[in-house]
Order: C-alpha cells, then sequence, then structure tokens
C-alpha cells in the first residue's frame, strides 16, 4: 500500500474507498477437504467482500466516517450489500450503478484448524467506476482518498484530479491519497510512483514502511492467541493504517495499529468484534 458528499458527525470529513464490492459466500469448515470429496461445513454465511469494501467496514467499526465507491448492478446481491453498508454507517452515494454486469460473487472456504481462507471469485464483466464517475465527488468533503488498485489508466486520472485539487488548497485542506496494489500485473505499476510512503505487510512477519525522508520502520505482527480466520486481514490492516495516519499519527505507530488490529481480525469469525 502506498501512501458521501456530506461530511461526517460535527463536520468531520470523510475518507473514500474506492474498488471492489463483491458477495462472499462464506463456508468455515474443520479442516480444508480435499479434492472430489463430500464433507460438511461448520457454519455458512453470506457476507459483503472486496478489499475496498471491506476497509470500509473497518474504518467505520474505528469510528471514522467513511463513504465506498466502486460498481454495482440492481439484484438480490446488490441490496443484500448495500443494506449491510447502510447497517454498517457506510455512505454509498458513489456508487456506480452499472446498467449491465453482475455483482461479483467469491467463494470462500475457511480453515477453522489453520485459519486460512481459500477464495474462489467470480469477477463478472461488471465495469469498474471511471475518472467521469469521479468527477462527481465533492473532494472537499474528504481528508483522505484510497484506492484498490485495478483499472489503473481511470484511477491514475481520478489521482491526478485530486492532486490538481490539492494544488490550489492549504496543507490543512487538501485530501491525502494511498493505492493498495495487491497483484504483480504490469498495467498497475503506473500507480506505484505516485506515493511518497511505501507500506508493505508481511502477513506473520508483520509489516515494513519507508517514508519519503527515506527512514524504514518495522512492526511485528500480533499474532491472537487462536487463528480463527485470516478472511480480509490485509484490509482490515490497510483500514486501520490509514485510519492512525489519517489522526496524524506517526507511521510508526500507524503500522503498529494496523498489525495490532489485523491480529485482532485473525482471532474472530468476521469484523464485529474486531474493536
Amino acid at each position: 500500500m502506498a501512501a458521501n458528499p456530506s461530511a461526517g458527525p460535527a463536520g468531520e470529513k470523510r475518507i473514500m474507498c474506492v474498488g471492489l464490492v463483491c458477495l462472499d459466500i462464506i463456508s468455515v469448515v474443520e479442516a480444508y477437504p480435499a479434492e472430489d470429496s463430500d464433507s460438511r461445513c461448520v457454519s455458512q454465511r453470506w457476507q459483503r467482500g472486496g478489499n475496498a469494501s471491506n476497509s470500509c467496514t473497518v474504518l467505520a467499526l474505528l469510528g471514522a466516517p467513511c463513504s465506498f465507491m466502486g460498481s454495482l448492478a440492481p439484484g438480490h446481491s446488490a441490496d443484500f450489500i448495500v443494506a449491510d453498508f447502510r447497517r454498517r454507517g457506510v455512505d454509498v452515494t458513489h456508487v456506480a450503478w452499472q446498467p449491465r454486469g453482475d455483482v461479483p460473487c467469491a467463494c470462500c472456504v475457511v480453515s477453522a484448524t489453520s485459519g486460512s481462507r481459500t477464495i474462489v471469485l467470480y469477477d463478472t464483466n461488471l465495469p469498474d467506476v471511471t475518472a467521469r464517475d469521479f468527477e462527481r465527488v465533492d473532494l472537499s468533503q474528504y481528508k483522505w482518498i484510497h484506492w484498490e488498485a485495478r483499472n489503473a489508466a481511470e484511477q491514475v486520472a481520478m489521482i491526478w484530479r485530486v492532486e490538481q485539487y490539492n494544488q490550489s488548497r492549504p496543507a490543512a485542506e487538501r485530501v491525502r491519497i494511498s493505492v493498495e496494489v495487491e497483484k504483480p500485473r504490469q498495467e498497475l505499476l503506473q500507480l506505484m510512483g505516485l506515493g511518497a510512503t511505501l507500506i508493505c505487510a508481511w502477513a506473520e512477519k508483520g509489516a515494513d514502511a519507508l517514508g519519503p525522508n527515506g527512514e524504514l520502520v518495522h512492526s511485528d505482527a500480533f499474532p491472537p492467541e487462536t487463528l480463527v480466520d485470516t478472511l480480509g486481514a490485509g484490509d482490515t490492516f490497510n483500514a486501520a493504517t490509514i485510519f492512525a495516519l489519517s489522526a496524524g499519527k506517526s507511521l510508526q505507530d500507524a503500522i503498529t495499529f494496523g498489525c495490532q488490529i489485523a491480529g485482532r481480525k485473525c482471532g474472530i469469525q468476521g469484523f464485529d468484534s474486531i474493536v
């Protein structure tokens, strides 16, 4: 990770996450099943998923006013997703409703024995949000915008709009930006040069960060007593780190907080008891 049209309570500006939302169908099993076998799961649930979507969930649980921007297509899945966003208090004003395509769906298998998660994503033909969609965002209402790297050319244009906005504003009114580059795809590399701070999370090895002044900082991981569910742990780390940085914490304190909250998430199913 490189470093709503209305403000939050008491005029507090929001954090926006731009990227994927999908329907997660999660089966918790005692142990990961062998291929071509039959087994029963311990439990099964629907959960709103997707990197940017999950980060919004964690930001909301931490108490940050936040908004989600991503694509949806009308239907039962979208109804469930929007209702869950609203239940969490996440603003969905800037959801881009697409006239074609289906809401992506992920089948997730979580092993109760190891805490590992295996994901099979049906990444449908639903178009991503575009720079034109982003033009409708009132940047004065946001203090931070985070992108999950996807359609890089469009996202570069979105980020450039924020940079132009910031050039005409005093430092206290500028929108800070971050980009998560998770997949090693060539087209996403153009987003790597847009951040002044580089943050890398290494799961059980903690996290490292390199600041604009060349300072390298490290945080150890904070594993739970029992590893339960790692689904969304990376999204949790991103959200918690952004939350801390947006509150003025140092880079060291921010990645340490990110590791702490991500570790706590790994010890529970879902996100509800994360704070």
